[in-house]
């Protein structure tokens, strides 16, 4: 393997760039010359970064857009202001309250919101981004439009942080925190998983990822940020009113996270900090040329987003990038190897189809198909394009449920099975179109497919306390790439790979699952005649492992050779079963296939 049984580790020059930073954010205060008017302005930034680094991972990321998360600080900055104010706790002891309110808030609402898709989700997140503005500025205990003056601030020994340089330093120590909590949660388990939902959630729910509970967490999470956020404006700005809360702020959070690199945690805080440095000198030059009163700023920056995703559609943080020195890509160890699956004894019942039915209104699909794979065998699942052979793959693996049949892997019906569940009986596919996501690298993807065999949370991950558990899944994924001789490309982006190349990367991905049966969605289908020889060699060994396999594929000479048993659909229903020989003389198969087999 590549290195010694070590976790993976980051070499000191991908460090370099954050020390840097660290260390220039650290002695601005200090720097004299420098107006305090420019040290505020430095705090507020770190209070909006803090708001677009949660909306890179939920937008960016994980591909749901929110305008909502003005919202979230509002909470925050709220919750403060009323148990410091009207019962006089200390700042510091009101912050696990904002934050558990701001948590709450953003379950009760995300637990509705994240089930939404398509441009409902973002429809929604206005909606309430718009209810709560005028709950804030309806509520007598929260001052209504008046909003809650004389909040006290933060105090360190006694001593109140009111100067603009004291108050500097607690904003952006919870940025750096954020963004390096932040970064180890993409790094890990629960990252991938939550990379994996922008490309859909077939593939990730087929490997076992429940993406429901994926997106509440990092729906809760970004809103945590933002509740953050809001508690410390309270305590740095000493007053609340429902203004900064409103859904013009949420746009503005947006446009910091779109604009800096929604793909990057640091894209947030540059993001942050061009939007509030344009903002207040915008605020301050248009009038004058325009010569007139008014918000003007927001039409520019409503033109800047459209010139961004014109130009830089990934933001300006990769272009930021490119003058950075690049740091090579992290090592993966050996690791203990995964615990692996007792395989059922080869020839013995595994899965059974017994007249499964497939009905979308009046179209019938798969029409009471029956047919069986027994442990250790290959069996090939053949028929013109039409012929059902996908949808049966979909009731096979919890993607649809049958309208009527029954489906048993190991003697338990699974007909009304979800994917999850199903991918945790040792059932992994690959798919007709390849489904590998984009904005993550070969080895990335693969590791997806070993979701199930990790068991590091998300607190966890966020404190790299997951690197045992890291290695290990990071360890099976090279091991698998490395079988099905992909062992070059670990550091590639997944895109980078030629279409045959993906669909072996999505083998490997399945064979990370450990799977008792495999199911594969026409994989020879790209490569060239030397790569099919080889999968076709790859495949019989894992029929000598014991790994049971049902294929799909067009290329009959390809099936022919390699399958033990073949079974033939023609519009949904199964017209011929047995051995390739036979299935290859039968009369009703030629006729489908209008010679195509021979």
């Amino acid at each position: 393997m590549r290195a010694p049984d070590t976790p993976p580790s980051r070499p000191l020059l991908h460090h370099l760039p954050r020390v840097a930073a660290i260390g220039a954010i650290a002695i601005v205060p200090l720097v004299p010359g420098i107006p305090d008017f420019w040290i505020t302005l430095a705090g507020y930034i770190g209070l909006s970064s803090l708001v677009a680094i949660g909306l890179v991972l939920l937008t960016g990321v994980g591909g749901m857009t929110s305008f909502g998360q003005a919202a979230f600080v509002g909470f925050g900055a709220y919750t403060t202001a009323v148990l410091t104010k009207d019962f006089g706790l200390s700042p510091w002891l009101t912050l696990p309250a904002s934050l558990a309110t701001t948590g709450a808030m953003a379950l009760l609402i995300g637990a509705v919101t994240v089930r939404l898709s398509g441009h409902f989700l973002p429809l929604g997140t206005i909606a309430w981004g718009i209810a709560f503005f005028y709950l804030f500025g309806n509520v007598e205990a929260l001052g209504r439009f008046d909003g809650i003056n004389g909040i006290p601030p933060l105090d360190v020994f006694g001593t109140p942080l009111i100067d603009a340089r004291a108050v500097f330093y607690p904003i952006w120590i919870a940025v750096i925190l954020a963004v390096i909590l932040s970064e180890n949660l993409l790094d890990s388990r629960m990252g991938r998983a939550i990379r994996a939902l922008r490309d859909g959630r077939l593939a990730a729910e087929s490997f076992g990822i429940d993406t429901a509970r994926v997106k509440l967490v990092v729906f809760v999470y970004a809103a945590l940020l933002a509740g953050l956020s809001g508690w410390l404006y309270a305590h740095v700005q000493r007053a609340v009113s429902p203004s900064p809360f409103g859904l013009n702020a949420g746009i503005e959070y947006l446009l910091m996270a779109v604009l800096g690199g929604a793909g990057h945690v640091l894209g947030g805080v540059l993001g942050a900090g061009i939007v509030t440095l344009l903002k207040d000198q915008l605020q301050d030059v248009l009038p004058k040329l325009i010569g007139a009163d008014g918000s003007f700023e927001t039409i520019v920056f409503g033109i800047l987003m459209v010139v961004v995703l014109q130009v830089a559609r990934d933001g300006l943080w990769p272009l930021v990038m490119r003058l950075l020195p690049k740091a090579p890509p992290k090592t993966v160890a050996a690791g203990v190897p995964l615990p692996a699956r007792t395989m059922p004894e080869r020839g013995s019942p595994l899965l059974a189809v017994v007249n499964a039915r497939k009905q979308f209104g009046g179209l019938v699909a798969v029409n009471d198909v029956s047919f069986k794979v027994k442990a250790g065998e290959i069996v090939g699942l053949i028929g013109p394009n039409g012929a059902g052979k996908s949808t049966t793959f979909n009731l096979l693996t919890g993607v649809l449920p049958a309208t009527t049949g029954e489906i048993t892997l190991s003697g338990e019906r699974i007909e009304r099975s979800s994917a999850r569940a199903i991918a945790r009986r040792g059932v992994a596919r690959t798919f007709q179109h390849v489904k590998l996501a984009r904005q993550m690298t070969v080895l990335e993807n693969v590791a997806l497919g070993a979701h199930l065999r990790g068991r590091a949370g998300v607190v966890a991950a966020m404190l790299r306390l997951d690197r045992a558990d890291e290695t290990r899944l990071l360890g099976e994924a090279t091991r698998q790439l490395d079988r099905v001789g992909l062992g070059a490309h670990l550091h590639k982006p997944a895109t980078s790979l030629a279409l045959g190349q993906q669909r072996v990367a999505e083998i490997a991905r399945a064979l990370c699952l450990d799977p008792q049966l495999l199911l594969l969605d026409e994989p020879a289908a790209g490569l060239r005649f030397a790569e099919k020889q080889q999968l076709g060699a790859l495949l019989a060994r894992l029929r000598d492992e014991g790994v049971s396999i049902l294929l799909v594929e067009h290329d009959m000479d390809f099936v022919m050779k390699l399958t033990d048993h073949i079974v033939v659909l023609d519009f949904g229903k199964k017209i011929a079963e047995g051995p390739p020989a036979a299935v290859a003389a039968d009369p009703a198969v030629l006729e489908a296939y209008l010679g195509g087999v021979e």
